[in-house]
């Protein structure tokens, strides 16, 4: 497979760029911005970026790796900022800028698959961007959801509120996912593993649950096995239950459109 690869600039927001990532013949009539995890702290950009969207290009789709403003190793140590785009919602509207550019290219349909704490982020697309720019699909894949007790990833609330806000339990509610699903208008691909030792898979699974009660499309995959932070890695999932969510997000996807 030969790869088609640049690097677009977005304006306006601190550290924003977006990998271009095209299928062999360049042509596709649907896109895929990939946000890579890291806790709102730093990003897996090989595993959950540039693996990803080779994986979607050898399937036929375009895809565009978005690095969203954090704020790095140094802020997780020090528990100082060097910018207050490194926190909500500075990764939100690096993703809507992101949003607007892929879209302006003309394809049919526009999603956004995250990983972790990226998974958060699509999740954020999903219920809070306007109609206009808002994504057409999100695929969370071991997301992180819920900013309350007992099941949030305090790193990455951490990461996305700030040192100060990060205690704010107005701020836990207007940003755990699952307490608006009513907000969501597309559809959502979920995926949890059982024995996930970072993000608890009770995220997922209330996402999921919050979107069948209010009766929203969605699909749930929740192998017994493979941790966290596998990506599309087959060494990693190999013998192990995630395995199956490759195919599984490309059939669901297939029949979404």
């Amino acid at each position: 497979m030969v790869l088609i690869c640049a690097t677009l600039w977005v304006d306006n927001v601190f550290a924003q760029k977006i990998t271009e990532f095209l299928p062999e013949n360049g042509k596709s009539d649907t896109a895929v911005i990939v946000c890579p995890g890291g806790s709102y702290y730093w990003l897996a950009k090989r595993g959950e970026g540039s693996e990803v969207a080779q994986w979607l290009n050898a399937n036929g789709y375009a895809a565009y790796v978005l690095e969203y403003p954090v704020s790095g190793w140094w802020s997780w140590f020090t528990h100082i900022r060097r910018s207050c785009c490194t926190q909500y919602p500075g990764q939100l509207n690096a993703l809507e800028n992101a949003l607007k550019t892929v879209k302006s290219k003309g394809y049919t349909t526009v999603g956004a698959m995250g990983f972790s704490a990226g998974g958060h982020l699509v999740l954020s697309a999903a219920e809070l961007l306007p109609d206009s720019v808002a994504p057409d699909f999100v695929a969370p894949i071991y997301p992180v959801v819920t900013m309350r007790e007992p099941y949030v990833h305090k790193r990455s609330r951490r990461g996305l509120m700030g040192e100060r806000r990060q205690h704010n339990p107005v701020m836990w509610d207007s940003l755990s996912m699952e307490l608006h699903a009513d907000k969501v208008r597309c559809p959502v691909f979920l995926l949890s593993c059982d024995d996930d030792p970072t993000v608890n898979w009770q995220n997922a699974q209330m996402m999921a649950d919050s979107l069948a009660v209010k009766g929203k499309p969605y699909h749930i995959v929740r192998p017994k096995t493979g941790g966290h932070g596998f990506g599309v890695n087959a060494e990693k999932m190999a013998g192990k239950g995630c395995s199956v969510w490759p195919e599984e997000f490309l059939k669901w996807l297939r029949g979404s459109l």
